[in-house]
């Protein structure tokens, strides 16, 4: 076929369905109906005269030839964020959607209420605060910032270390009146933890209770870390925490502050043809100053 049969809406639908692996999930991303989701990708295979995915009930996954078919649209769509990154830095304009991911913890307990701030600094731009126990990636537009516990790796992507955090054991005053307050690291043996569930962890930077604590018994398991730690609020266990989750506003004691520390580093990554966006820019700049600045976050 030439190249005039192609139609850039239906490459633009297909890199959203190759995206989410689900015509659903397309459709709402795109913001039309599923059925026009599948017309346009039956008619773009048809005027290719090949299939693109393997159908399944857990969703379509890319062919071999869909997969070559998505490094070149991914290209020709990192060509137009370019564009658009041009046309937003001559207008200046400081307005419209800026989308950060990161983790459930740091998103729930440190950076929503601190938005506030950018949102009085910028007040046309929306902040999407997306959350997700994996790492999402800026390449492929599923956020325009990332801040996570790893330094990512990915083609035209800046990664820039923010700082390092500690980690601290904490119980309820409710658990260690039951089960007596740990004076030493060996008394950890006889004590019941709180964690994540082993088979569901998606990001090896997480495993940090087992890097502090020995052969933890665990009695409660969440692939949630605001579970976790209302759990361990509640009584259930000592819990391994960050400190900028500041948990001893919800009853929970710092514990062996001396002997049980853990320290994991902050990682941001922006999309280097994204990053001078005006809207973007102004979100990196405001992460930058407020870690950069929070003794939370100190680069030791």
């Amino acid at each position: 076929m030439s190249a005039d049969q192609l139609n850039w809406d239906d490459l633009r639908i297909f890199l959203a369905v190759a995206r989410t692996g689900n015509l659903a999930k397309a459709a709402r991303k795109l913001h039309i109906d599923q059925s026009t989701v599948s017309r346009r990708i039956a008619q773009l295979e048809y005027a290719l005269g090949a299939s693109l995915f393997e159908r399944s009930h857990a969703g379509l996954a890319l062919n071999g030839f869909g997969g070559e078919l998505l490094d070149s649209v991914q290209g020709m769509d990192n060509g137009f964020a370019a564009l658009t990154a041009t046309l937003d830095r001559q207008s200046s304009a400081l307005h419209g959607p800026v989308r950060i991911g990161t983790m459930e913890g740091i998103a729930s307990l440190y950076l929503s209420s601190r938005l506030v701030d950018f949102n009085r600094e910028y007040p046309g731009i929306t902040v999407e605060l997306v959350t997700s126990a994996q790492q999402l990636y800026v390449t492929r537009r599923e956020a325009d910032v990332f801040l996570g516990f790893f330094k990512p790796h990915g083609k035209g992507l800046d990664a820039e270390l923010m700082g390092r955090f500690s980690l601290h054991l904490y119980a309820a005053d409710s658990y260690l009146k039951e089960h007596g307050t740990p004076e030493d690291v060996e008394a950890l043996a006889q004590h019941k933890f709180v964690g994540y569930i082993e088979d569901l962890i998606q990001i090896d930077a997480v495993r940090w209770l087992e890097e502090a604590v020995d052969k933890p018994c665990y009695a409660f398991q969440s692939s949630s870390m605001l579970a976790q730690m209302f759990a361990a609020a509640a009584g259930m266990g000592i819990v391994l925490l960050p400190e900028f989750a500041d948990a001893g506003r919800f009853g929970l004691r710092r514990l062996l502050s001396d002997e049980v520390r853990g320290t994991r580093d902050l990682w941001l990554s922006v999309h280097r043809e994204l990053r001078y966006v005006p809207r973007v820019k102004a979100a990196v700049g405001f992460l930058e100053n407020l870690l950069f600045k929070d003794p939370l976050f100190a680069q030791t």
